[in-house]
């Protein structure tokens, strides 16, 4: 199985981000190892790129790429001051008044950074949580203050003015930097960045960043053909029946990798090239099986993530989203990086 990952794509596409947010530092979102994509090779590159703060989800991710790094970049963890975690050479952004005063107790003079709750309700202080220390949190120095828009692939959705002016009540006048969009974000214009913005999915080429060039390509490697005739099944719950006489090509990769068995039935294919070649019967543990009746030759992998059925069109078959399908990715597939 080849998972290729284009990080020259990755890189471009943070690059391009970070110019849409000219008057803000374009931070690099590399949480679940870069969305599934290897968080040690997809690190240096952007940091090569030109980022120097970055973002993880958990202690543990920044302390696996903190040696990667030059010391001059930035680890944030979003989750913050967990207990028993080891913080060492990473910057908590603090998401209660509980973890501000154990992270001030247990690391005086360390950096941090804060995270407020703007109407989201998921993580972050809210509104009358930070008004009770923030003058205590200010006066220890916070690196930057930040939120998370809950509807920024959704441009006209009124959450995001909303959620902005909640931004601003309770940040102006803070004299910290501030963060407010990821991609999405980004997206929405300069009233939104104000002096630091934080590329994800879009680095890796997912919506809501039409713009974004292919990052990744998925060629599970074709097993076995055999000829189907006319009335046999296919699969699992013999769900898929031939109308015609085809031949089935069996690749090796299944939902145990992350294809999702949600696939199955949804139109999803495969391709040999430009040639389209449908995903029959259901996707099963490591296996899926293709109709490639439309091929001269069948070639030794077929593309199932490709630039014609990139992520967000594989998500929308499944009834999900691209960063699922992202971050679904499995262990087995060996990657490459072209």
């Amino acid at each position: 199985m080849g998972l290729h990952i284009d990080i020259s794509a990755v890189m471009a596409n943070y690059s391009a981000l970070a110019a849409k947010a000219p008057g803000a530092g374009a931070a690099a979102v590399i949480k679940a190892d870069a969305y599934g994509l290897g968080a040690a090779r997809i690190a240096p590159a952007l940091y090569q790129a030109g980022a120097r703060d970055f973002f993880v989800a958990l202690a543990a991710e920044g302390q696996a790429i903190r040696a990667l790094l030059p010391d001059d970049a930035t680890i944030n963890v979003l989750s913050g001051h967990m207990v028993g975690e080891d913080l060492t050479g990473l910057v908590p952004v603090l998401n209660s008044p509980e973890q501000f005063f154990r992270d001030r107790a247990m690391r005086p003079g360390q950096p941090f950074a804060i995270q407020l709750d703007s109407g989201m309700n998921r993580l972050g202080m809210e509104a009358a949580e930070w008004a009770a220390i923030r003058t205590e949190a200010l006066a220890a120095g916070p690196a930057f203050i930040m939120s998370h828009l809950a509807c920024a692939d959704e441009p006209d959705h009124p959450a995001n003015a909303a959620q902005l002016a909640a931004f601003r009540a309770m940040t102006d006048g803070c004299n910290v930097p501030r963060s407010l969009a990821a991609t999405g974000g980004i997206l929405l214009g300069p009233d939104y960045h104000f002096e630091m913005v934080r590329a994800g999915i879009g680095m890796y080429g997912g919506m809501p960043y039409a713009e974004a060039q292919q990052a990744v390509t998925l060629s599970p490697r074709v097993i076995q053909t055999r000829d189907v005739k006319a009335g046999e099944t296919v699969g699992y719950g013999a769900s898929w029946r031939a109308e015609r006489d085809c031949q089935i090509a069996t690749v090796d990769a299944g939902y145990a990798d992350g294809i999702l068995r949600a696939l199955s039935g949804t139109g999803a294919q495969m391709y040999a090239g430009d040639v389209a070649c449908p995903i029959v019967g259901r996707v099963s543990m490591d296996l899926i099986t293709v109709d490639v009746t439309a091929l001269e030759v069948v070639p030794p992998t077929l593309d199932l993530i490709c630039v014609h059925q990139p992520i967000d069109r594989l998500a929308d078959l499944a009834g999900t989203i691209g960063y699922e399908i992202l971050t679904s990715l499995r262990q087995r597939y060996q990657r490459t990086y072209p």
